[in-house]
Protein backbone atom coordinates (compact mmCIF):
# COMPACT_ATOMS: atom_id res chain seq x y z
CA UNK A 1 0.00 0.00 0.00
CA UNK A 2 1.32 3.11 -1.05
CA UNK A 3 2.11 5.47 2.12
CA UNK A 4 1.08 9.82 1.65
CA UNK A 5 4.29 11.32 2.21
CA UNK A 6 2.86 13.37 4.84
CA UNK A 7 2.37 9.89 6.71
CA UNK A 8 5.79 8.50 6.35
CA UNK A 9 6.40 9.53 10.41
CA UNK A 10 3.27 8.13 11.46
CA UNK A 11 3.52 4.35 10.03
CA UNK A 12 7.22 4.22 10.98
CA UNK A 13 5.57 4.89 14.27
CA UNK A 14 2.90 2.37 14.15
CA UNK A 15 5.25 -0.23 12.76
CA UNK A 16 7.95 0.02 15.86
CA UNK A 17 5.27 0.12 18.38
CA UNK A 18 3.47 -2.79 16.68
CA UNK A 19 6.87 -4.88 17.44
CA UNK A 20 5.54 -8.20 15.86
CA UNK A 21 1.88 -7.69 17.56
CA UNK A 22 -0.33 -6.17 14.76
CA UNK A 23 -3.14 -5.57 16.53
CA UNK A 24 -1.89 -2.98 19.74
CA UNK A 25 -2.20 0.46 18.28
CA UNK A 26 -2.76 1.99 15.15
CA UNK A 27 -3.39 5.41 13.17
CA UNK A 28 -6.29 6.25 11.69
CA UNK A 29 -7.44 9.32 9.45
CA UNK A 30 -11.28 10.65 8.33
CA UNK A 31 -11.44 13.25 5.91
CA UNK A 32 -15.00 15.05 5.76
CA UNK A 33 -14.85 15.48 2.00
CA UNK A 34 -16.04 12.29 -0.14
CA UNK A 35 -16.32 10.88 3.67
CA UNK A 36 -12.44 9.23 2.66
CA UNK A 37 -11.38 7.11 5.68
CA UNK A 38 -7.14 5.92 5.57
CA UNK A 39 -6.42 3.05 8.01
CA UNK A 40 -2.59 2.41 9.14
CA UNK A 41 -1.97 -1.72 8.68
CA UNK A 42 -2.30 -1.94 12.46
CA UNK A 43 -5.93 -0.94 12.28
CA UNK A 44 -6.22 -3.00 9.33
CA UNK A 45 -5.22 -6.27 11.40
CA UNK A 46 -7.44 -5.11 14.03
CA UNK A 47 -10.55 -5.45 12.25
CA UNK A 48 -9.15 -8.49 10.43
CA UNK A 49 -8.00 -7.48 7.01
CA UNK A 50 -4.24 -8.35 5.41
CA UNK A 51 -2.39 -4.70 5.30
CA UNK A 52 -3.33 -2.98 1.77
CA UNK A 53 -6.60 -4.84 1.60
CA UNK A 54 -9.10 -3.06 3.03
CA UNK A 55 -10.92 0.20 1.69
CA UNK A 56 -12.22 1.75 4.38
CA UNK A 57 -15.80 3.45 4.14
CA UNK A 58 -18.22 4.59 6.79
CA UNK A 59 -20.35 2.06 5.91
CA UNK A 60 -17.81 -0.50 6.32
CA UNK A 61 -16.38 1.00 9.68
CA UNK A 62 -19.84 1.12 11.46
CA UNK A 63 -20.69 -2.23 10.41
CA UNK A 64 -17.44 -3.44 12.47
CA UNK A 65 -18.92 -2.03 15.48
CA UNK A 66 -20.84 -4.49 17.94
CA UNK A 67 -24.20 -3.71 17.74
CA UNK A 68 -24.71 -2.75 21.37
CA UNK A 69 -22.13 -0.26 20.60
CA UNK A 70 -23.42 1.10 16.85
CA UNK A 71 -25.82 3.82 17.87
CA UNK A 72 -23.47 5.34 20.47
CA UNK A 73 -20.56 5.80 18.10
CA UNK A 74 -21.97 6.75 15.47
CA UNK A 75 -23.76 9.16 17.16
CA UNK A 76 -19.78 10.42 18.31
CA UNK A 77 -19.55 10.34 14.54
CA UNK A 78 -22.05 12.38 13.15
CA UNK A 79 -21.38 14.90 16.03
CA UNK A 80 -17.90 15.01 14.38
CA UNK A 81 -19.24 15.82 11.16
CA UNK A 82 -21.42 18.47 12.22
CA UNK A 83 -18.94 20.40 14.49
CA UNK A 84 -15.53 18.70 13.52
CA UNK A 85 -14.95 18.09 17.45
CA UNK A 86 -12.05 15.98 19.02
CA UNK A 87 -13.56 13.11 20.62
CA UNK A 88 -12.26 10.01 22.82
CA UNK A 89 -14.55 6.69 22.99
CA UNK A 90 -14.25 3.13 24.32
CA UNK A 91 -16.15 0.59 22.47
CA UNK A 92 -16.25 -3.12 20.78
CA UNK A 93 -15.42 -4.29 16.94
CA UNK A 94 -15.83 -7.11 15.25
CA UNK A 95 -13.43 -8.41 12.72
CA UNK A 96 -13.71 -10.40 10.06
CA UNK A 97 -13.39 -13.60 11.67
CA UNK A 98 -16.23 -12.78 14.00
CA UNK A 99 -13.67 -11.90 16.79
CA UNK A 100 -14.85 -9.21 19.49
CA UNK A 101 -12.22 -6.63 20.20
CA UNK A 102 -12.40 -3.99 22.86
CA UNK A 103 -10.81 -0.85 21.36
CA UNK A 104 -10.39 2.99 22.77
CA UNK A 105 -9.76 5.26 19.70
CA UNK A 106 -9.44 8.61 20.29
CA UNK A 107 -9.33 11.44 17.68
CA UNK A 108 -8.41 15.15 16.87
CA UNK A 109 -9.52 17.94 14.70
CA UNK A 110 -7.41 17.11 11.23
CA UNK A 111 -6.23 20.81 9.38
CA UNK A 112 -5.67 21.46 6.31
CA UNK A 113 -2.25 24.25 5.29
CA UNK A 114 -4.59 26.84 5.62
CA UNK A 115 -5.74 25.85 8.93
CA UNK A 116 -9.13 24.42 7.76
CA UNK A 117 -10.71 21.67 10.02
CA UNK A 118 -10.86 18.89 6.95
CA UNK A 119 -11.56 16.19 9.29
CA UNK A 120 -9.95 13.79 12.14
CA UNK A 121 -7.17 11.49 12.90
CA UNK A 122 -5.95 9.77 16.08
CA UNK A 123 -4.97 6.48 17.02
CA UNK A 124 -6.82 3.14 17.98
CA UNK A 125 -5.73 0.85 20.76
CA UNK A 126 -6.59 -2.90 21.44
CA UNK A 127 -7.43 -3.28 24.84
CA UNK A 128 -9.08 -6.76 24.76
CA UNK A 129 -7.54 -9.36 27.40
CA UNK A 130 -4.59 -10.06 25.62
CA UNK A 131 -3.16 -7.23 25.67
CA UNK A 132 -3.78 -6.67 29.06
CA UNK A 133 -1.81 -9.79 30.18
CA UNK A 134 1.21 -7.94 29.48
CA UNK A 135 3.66 -8.12 32.42
CA UNK A 136 4.74 -4.96 33.90
CA UNK A 137 7.94 -6.39 33.81
CA UNK A 138 8.24 -6.26 30.36
CA UNK A 139 7.05 -2.77 29.96
CA UNK A 140 9.77 -1.29 32.43
CA UNK A 141 12.16 -2.93 30.59
CA UNK A 142 11.64 -1.92 27.40
CA UNK A 143 11.72 1.91 28.21
CA UNK A 144 12.71 2.36 31.71
CA UNK A 145 16.24 3.37 32.09
CA UNK A 146 16.55 4.66 35.55
CA UNK A 147 14.54 4.73 38.74
CA UNK A 148 13.44 8.65 38.11
CA UNK A 149 12.02 7.97 34.44
CA UNK A 150 10.07 4.77 35.90
CA UNK A 151 8.56 6.76 38.36
CA UNK A 152 7.39 9.58 35.91
CA UNK A 153 6.23 7.33 33.47
CA UNK A 154 4.15 4.78 36.34
CA UNK A 155 2.88 8.17 37.13
CA UNK A 156 1.88 9.63 33.99
CA UNK A 157 0.48 5.70 33.29
CA UNK A 158 -1.98 6.43 36.06
CA UNK A 159 -3.33 9.89 34.85
CA UNK A 160 -4.07 8.20 31.77
CA UNK A 161 -5.54 5.12 33.30
CA UNK A 162 -8.06 7.42 34.81
CA UNK A 163 -8.76 9.42 31.97
CA UNK A 164 -8.86 6.78 29.44
CA UNK A 165 -10.39 4.52 31.57
CA UNK A 166 -7.58 1.91 30.77
CA UNK A 167 -5.37 -0.50 33.23
CA UNK A 168 -1.87 -0.36 33.81
CA UNK A 169 -0.07 -2.30 30.82
CA UNK A 170 -2.22 -0.68 28.22
CA UNK A 171 -1.81 2.82 29.82
CA UNK A 172 1.76 2.44 28.54
CA UNK A 173 0.98 2.41 24.63
CA UNK A 174 -0.54 5.70 23.84
CA UNK A 175 2.24 6.93 25.58
CA UNK A 176 4.91 5.48 23.75
CA UNK A 177 2.75 5.87 20.78
CA UNK A 178 3.23 9.71 20.76
CA UNK A 179 6.84 9.36 21.91
CA UNK A 180 7.92 7.39 18.92
CA UNK A 181 5.47 9.38 16.63
CA UNK A 182 6.70 12.66 17.74
CA UNK A 183 10.41 11.16 18.04
CA UNK A 184 10.63 12.62 21.47
CA UNK A 185 11.97 10.77 24.06
CA UNK A 186 9.61 8.96 26.79
CA UNK A 187 10.63 10.51 29.67
CA UNK A 188 10.58 13.88 28.53
CA UNK A 189 6.55 13.10 27.51
CA UNK A 190 5.89 11.54 30.41
CA UNK A 191 7.44 14.92 32.16
CA UNK A 192 5.49 17.52 29.86
CA UNK A 193 1.92 15.47 30.28
CA UNK A 194 2.14 15.64 34.41
CA UNK A 195 2.91 19.18 34.21
CA UNK A 196 -0.09 19.73 31.93
CA UNK A 197 -2.66 17.61 33.51
CA UNK A 198 -1.69 18.67 36.87
CA UNK A 199 -1.97 22.46 35.88
CA UNK A 200 -5.56 22.17 34.55
CA UNK A 201 -7.56 24.34 36.67
CA UNK A 202 -10.59 22.63 38.48
CA UNK A 203 -13.16 23.87 39.76
CA UNK A 204 -16.26 22.07 41.33
CA UNK A 205 -16.63 19.65 38.38
CA UNK A 206 -12.99 18.06 36.52
CA UNK A 207 -11.95 19.66 32.91
CA UNK A 208 -13.64 17.96 29.85
CA UNK A 209 -12.48 14.77 28.24
CA UNK A 210 -11.63 17.05 25.25
CA UNK A 211 -9.39 18.91 26.89
CA UNK A 212 -6.92 16.27 28.23
CA UNK A 213 -7.38 14.92 24.27
CA UNK A 214 -6.19 18.28 23.15
CA UNK A 215 -3.37 18.40 25.98
CA UNK A 216 -2.25 14.66 25.09
CA UNK A 217 -2.36 15.20 20.70
CA UNK A 218 -0.75 18.45 21.22
CA UNK A 219 2.24 17.43 24.17
CA UNK A 220 5.48 17.49 21.56
CA UNK A 221 4.65 21.33 21.10
CA UNK A 222 5.18 21.70 24.73
CA UNK A 223 8.58 19.47 25.46
CA UNK A 224 10.80 21.89 26.75
CA UNK A 225 14.35 21.37 24.05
Amino acid sequence: MEVPENMVGEVSAAHALAGGDAQRIGWFRFYFEGERWEWSPQVEAMHGYAPGTAHPTTELVLSHKHPDDMGRVAATLDDIRRNATAFSTRHRIIDTAGNIHHVVVVGCRLYDHFGTVIGSNGFYVDVTPMMQRETEARVTEAVAANAEARARIAQTKGLLMVVYRLDAHTAFHPLRWRSQECNIKLRRIAEQLVEDFSGLECGETLPSRETYDGLFMTVHLRVKS
